[in-house]
């Protein structure tokens, strides 16, 4: 077993310079050398910029200053995702990061109010959310900001970043940390004859980089993964069959305030998202070449922007699955390299976020063990299916029925486990986590009752409370959300006092 004493990360971007900054936490009293390989010719996608709340954590570990990096990205807050049109043409729904409501005495806040929705309270299950209420008024605040007294709840939130500029700061932090990075495109790979590890990279001026493990960060060519260890990739199209993408970044023209949530506007043949910054929206329209060409994707994204495209579209082509294996040999796939699903949900940015984790978690310096590999590969597959799951319960559940792809998508046959996470929601309104699964009972609940899947009962155990008593601990919820959203600033006014991004 070779000590690992040089990591080479193939690729800069989101990925490589998330995976450069946490691991180079680990120079601290080891002797490691890290370095980063990427070149000014080769592009990024730059389209993941909105996130979940995983990624806030991400920060803090890396005692990264908050303010500091949202101005640096002129970033916003995010409060949850608005789906419009995708239950049917004209819905719209939150999913919100907080949970509904609270547990009581035990039993899961839903089943409550699908009871008093049953005895006659008419109130809908988001007045009971702190982000939903929060996100409607277009008002943000910090848990700290308000919650003194620990009586209210706390709100949960994630950043709309400017992905370039992210990886930019990061850069900055880990070259401070030692990491040293190599212009040039690697032009080669060298595997050893006996073990199939790689030992070495070729870059185009023809200097050799080596390395004892390696983080493949290169994007959709995999260029350790798949093109130097051919590992294969499982296709997931007939799953998730959009596979084509148009992203436009524009001015707010109208001088509307950022909103504190991401939109995600279903079309004939797919979405678009719009991720609102300080300064601009990034937005894109992610589609089925199936069923939608190129042009009709563009125009459909120019005809529903809030003002000028400030840069020409940038198309992007690619296949939703992931990689047969995620860590093969001394190769560890991150981010587009690793796999790919489309960022409905957000979380192309947090896989790169739970792929550092694993690896720090589960390397050792000593050297490269099959049961290393076989844990990340294990642990990660389970990430992938259960993300996918959620992501195709947004399709699947529908009414549309105007194009040929919603027809397609709402009949088509999906997992297993979806059909059973399905009906047993609609059953009693039971939601099974499984494991450290990173979607919650609000996630699942805010999707299948947004999209028209409703609970036709509900758990016994929510009746042991009386009616009377349900009343009041529903009114005391009500009220605690009502209060603090009443007193929260509007978003924009927020960020303008926490953290002003300089002008774009």
């Amino acid at each position: 077993m070779k000590p690992i004493r040089r990591i080479v990360i193939v690729g800069g971007g989101t990925a490589g310079w998330m995976a450069a900054a946490a691991l180079s936490r680990l120079r601290e009293g080891n002797a490691l050398d890290i370095t980063l390989i990427e070149s000014e010719e080769i592009g990024t996608v730059g389209v993941g910029e909105a996130t979940i709340p995983p990624f806030v954590e991400f920060n803090q570990l890396l005692e990264i200053d908050e303010r500091e990096m949202m101005a640096a990205t002129q970033a916003s807050f995010k409060l949850g995702i608005q789906f419009v049109n995708w239950g049917k043409q004209g819905d719209s729904y939150i999913h919100p990061f907080g949970n509904y409501g609270l547990p009581i005495n035990g039993v899961g806040f839903h089943q409550h109010w699908r009871r008093a929705r049953v005895e006659g309270d008419r109130r809908p299950i988001q007045a009971f959310n702190l982000e939903t209420m929060a996100a409607y008024f277009g008002k943000f605040a910090r848990t700290p900001d308000y919650n003194r007294s620990g009586d209210y709840p706390p709100v949960n939130y994630a950043y709309h970043i400017d992905a370039t500029r992210y990886a930019r700061f990061l850069r900055g932090y880990a070259e401070k940390r030692g990491v040293v990075r190599s212009e040039g495109k690697v032009v080669d790979v060298t595997l050893d004859g006996e073990s199939g590890f790689v030992t070495s990279v070729t870059k185009a001026d023809g200097s050799v980089i080596e390395g004892d493990l390696f983080i493949d960060c290169s994007g959709f060519r995999g260029l350790l993964i798949e093109q130097a260890l051919e590992t294969g990739y499982e296709d997931w199209r007939h799953l998730l069959p959009c596979d084509r993408a148009v992203a436009l970044p524009c001015q707010r023209e109208d001088g509307s305030p950022p909103p504190p949530f991401t939109r995600a506007t279903a079309h004939s043949a797919g979405w678009q998202w719009c991720v609102p910054l300080q300064h601009r929206n990034g937005n894109g329209h992610v589609y089925c070449s199936q069923f939608m060409s190129d042009d009709e994707a563009h125009d459909i994204l120019v005809n529903n922007l809030a003002g000028k495209p400030q840069a020409d579209p940038n198309f992007l082509r690619f296949v939703t699955g992931r990689r047969k294996k995620f860590w093969n040999r001394n190769v560890v796939a991150l981010g587009l390299a690793a796999g790919f699903m489309e960022p409905l949900e957000s979380t192309s940015i947090h896989l790169i976020n739970t792929g550092v984790n694993k690896l720090i978690a589960l390397l050792s310096l000593q050297g490269i063990t099959q049961a290393q590999e076989d844990a990340f590969n294990r642990f990660t597959t389970k990430e992938y299916v259960r993300i996918r799951d959620f992501l195709v319960l947004h399709y699947n559940a529908t009414a549309r029925d105007d194009s040929e792809f919603w027809n397609y998508v709402r009949t088509m046959d999906v997992p297993d486990s979806l059909t059973e996470k399905v009906a047993l929601f609609r059953l009693n309104g039971q939601i099974f986590r499984e494991e450290d699964e990173l979607f919650t009972e609000t996630s699942w609940a805010a999707v299948m009752m947004g999209q028209g899947i409703a609970m036709e009962g509900h758990n016994p155990m929510a009746d042991r409370i009386s009616s009377p008593d349900l009343k009041t601990e529903l009114d005391g919820i009500e009220r605690s959300v009502r209060h603090v959203v009443d007193r929260m600033p509007g978003h924009h006014d927020y960020l303008k006092r926490y953290c002003p991004a300089p002008a774009a």
